[in-house]
């Protein structure tokens, strides 16, 4: 920005921010210990509420939150200034000034030129009705790293009840501390319908109404929920219901429609009061000022199903099933209201702003995504990458030195030979890949077997001799702590090497720069769990709508996810890596041809079904190669352009031609 400011000579008044959670940008010392999401923005409510608030005048020892007061005062009638602004810049300005750092944000996104923050504040409406309803309709909207967009949109319209979900459900304290007059205006403003109930402070407006049907808050509440007695007896009906349904030995699996007429026929709940459950709680809790919300997640969960069930007649489906997929021996019913169609998700986006662009560098093939999503797109690219060099090395082990093929098909993956290949390629490439190696293998079952495997065979042994080991558990905090060792032994000269699992924390979001990724090593295809109930419901889905074959979905989820794991080693033009994918099926031309198009460039007939061996060979010759010196000159003209080269005829009339193919 200073760069910018001092070569055009014009004040810059760019503003660019994030935006996360409270737990991420909270400040306030006791909040910001609290280690769970929901219990901070627990807390958070009952510090800032407007009634909380308001009781501070009557009692001077009500506590409130001093950065929220502080902000409320005098924060929003100074902007923040230009800049740009990550989370810490958010927190280190707050800390300053003594202001919220989030609601700070939440108040300057409508004064911003850039917003930056996760997916779910635009596709998951309980969140976007809350944060991103003011944006303009000539927002550009962005979805950066969008691989795994269909994923997210079914996410966030998907719930899972567990009995444990319904004992939390406290729906007599609902009631115990009740003020008649309170209750008298809400049922009052009800009547006139749910628009006029909903008039409400900032920090009041903590729960949404999961779908966002505007016709329905224009209507008034349904007489059988209206009085909160009322509501609260039918909540309790409803939890009857549920309990009773989770009461089973065998799965079942039904439409929303089914459930619907069952649960009439069984209990007398109509399907209208159920489409307001969610806006009803939501008024009830505000009317009766509950501080600590918390309390009431479970609930709040049941009331957003209530609605999303009855809203939703198509594209989702009801699967209750009375053994968790992890514990297939413990009896612990659940029940999956489970979204089929991220369409639904992710249309009011579509709907509401005028340019939306999705983009990643695994996104491939392109063709595949304006079908699941339901969209036509304007315009589709993929472009390749512009190098000066051929930093990327991608190789296709298919067999060992004994030549059994390598492959982590079911039937293959308790073959001892196949473990042993897997390990000894590890530890051929330990010896000759300096730094870092990252290792990603199809599910954590998978790599705890191999790993056990190793050990007993005394692998494990050998390798920790070139390089320390590292893995990567389902425990959050073990894995930072992993990474974080990890990168200390790659910056010592150790070396080292992690192991982690395909659709983890590390495969998603960390970045393996320079020596941190010398090489990645794909061990098998990641495959989803394809017995899950839910995902043969979802291929059944998109093979009857959108005509997509099961086996090509199938391929089509596993090669980007193992294109996501093996791209971590390429994080820059100066960077270089070793892509490995240890299985002989990628060698298959339908494999093959999902990985993106600048990974298959690199890909020769010589690189294809090689041994350990082999590949150890080619491996050292690409590094030798990659330890030459670069310099800033060898890039210019290709990867990197002087302003003359940029300003050129040549270069203008190139870049136009680009423009005029997309």
């Amino acid at each position: 920005m200073e760069f910018y400011t001092k070569e055009t000579g014009e004040k810059n008044n760019f503003l660019a921010l994030a935006l996360s959670s409270r737990k991420n940008l909270c400040i306030h010392p006791e909040v910001s210990s609290l280690r769970f999401g929901k219990e901070v923005d627990g807390k958070c409510h009952s510090l800032t509420a407007s009634y909380i608030r308001a009781q501070r005048h009557s009692n001077p020892n009500q506590p409130v939150c001093r950065f929220y007061e502080e902000f409320d005062a005098v924060g929003r009638q100074v902007p923040i200034p230009s800049g740009i602004y990550n989370l810490d810049d958010l927190k280190a300005f707050g800390r300053k000034k003594g202001w919220c750092p989030y609601y700070l944000a939440r108040y300057s996104i409508l004064h911003a030129n850039i917003v930056v923050y996760s997916y779910h504040y635009l596709l998951d409406p309980k969140i976007a009705d809350l944060v991103s309803k003011e944006l303009a309709k000539k927002s550009v909207v962005v979805f950066d790293e969008a691989h795994n967009i269909d994923n997210v949109c079914i996410d966030s319209m998907s719930v899972n009840i567990t009995r444990r979900t319904l004992d939390r459900c406290q729906t007599n304290s609902l009631l115990n501390e009740t003020d008649a007059a309170k209750l008298r205006e809400e049922y009052r403003r009800l009547v006139e319908g749910l628009k006029e109930a909903n008039v409400a402070r900032e920090t009041d407006i903590y729960l949404s109404n999961p779908v966002l049907p505007d016709e329905i808050l224009q209507e008034a509440v349904p007489g059988s929920i209206r009085t909160a007695e009322h509501f609260v007896g039918f909540l309790k009906r409803f939890l009857e219901y549920l309990k009773a349904r989770l009461r089973i030995h065998h799965v079942v699996q039904e439409s929303s429609p089914q459930f619907l007429k069952d649960i009439y026929e069984k209990v007398c709940i109509d399907r209208k009061p159920l489409r307001f459950c969610a806006e009803r709680l939501r008024s009830l809790l505000r009317t009766l000022e509950i501080a600590d919300i918390a309390d009431f997640s479970a609930v709040t969960l049941i009331s957003n199903f209530a609605t999303l069930v009855s809203t939703y007649s198509k594209g989702f489906t009801i699967i209750i099933e009375p053994f968790e997929d992890k514990t297939p021996t413990i009896v612990n019913p659940v029940l999956h209201f489970s979204c089929m169609d991220p369409s639904i998700a992710i249309k009011p986006v579509f709907e509401r702003f005028q340019s939306v662009i999705i983009t990643s560098g695994t996104l491939s093939p392109l063709d595949i995504y304006p079908r699941i999503l339901d969209f036509r797109p304007v315009t589709m690219a993929s472009f390749t990458m512009t190098l000066a060099r051929t930093c990327l090395c991608p190789l296709i082990v298919g067999r060992g030195n004994d030549q059994v093929a390598m492959s982590s098909k079911f039937e293959t993956r308790e073959d001892f030979a196949v473990i042993r290949n897997y390990g000894n390629l590890l530890l051929e490439m330990s010896a000759i890949v300096p730094d870092g190696i990252v290792a990603f293998f199809t599910s954590y079952v998978y790599m705890e077997n191999i790993v056990a495997s190793w050990y007993e065979q005394g692998i494990l042994e050998n390798i920790q001799r070139n390089k320390l080991i590292f893995i990567e558990t389902q425990d959050a905090a073990e894995t930072s702590m992993a990474l974080e060792k990890y990168q200390e032994a790659c910056e010592n000269g150790r070396g080292a090497i992690l192991l982690s699992v395909a659709r983890g924390k590390v495969s998603e979001g960390i970045d393996f720069v320079h020596h941190f990724g010398r090489a990645v090593i794909m061990f098998g295809v990641p495959y989803v769990y394809t017995q899950s109930r839910i995902l043969k419901a979802r291929l059944e889905y998109l093979r009857d709508q959108f005509q997509i074959r099961e086996n090509d979905f199938l391929t089509f989820d596993a090669m980007r996810h193992a294109a996501q794991c093996v791209g971590r080693a390429i994080r820059g033009k100066t960077d270089y890596g070793l892509m490995i994918f240890a299985d002989k099926r990628y060698a298959r031309a339908d494999k093959r041809g999902k990985l993106p198009r600048w990974i298959q460039e690199h890909i020769t007939d010589g690189s294809l079904n090689l041994t350990i061996d082999e590949t150890v060979q080619l491996s050292k010759h690409f590094l030798r190669q990659m330890a030459q010196p670069f310099r800033r000159e060898d890039q210019l003209g290709l990867s990197l352009l002087t302003l003359e080269q940029l300003q050129s005829e040549e270069m203008l009339q190139k870049i136009s031609q680009i423009a005029q193919q997309v």
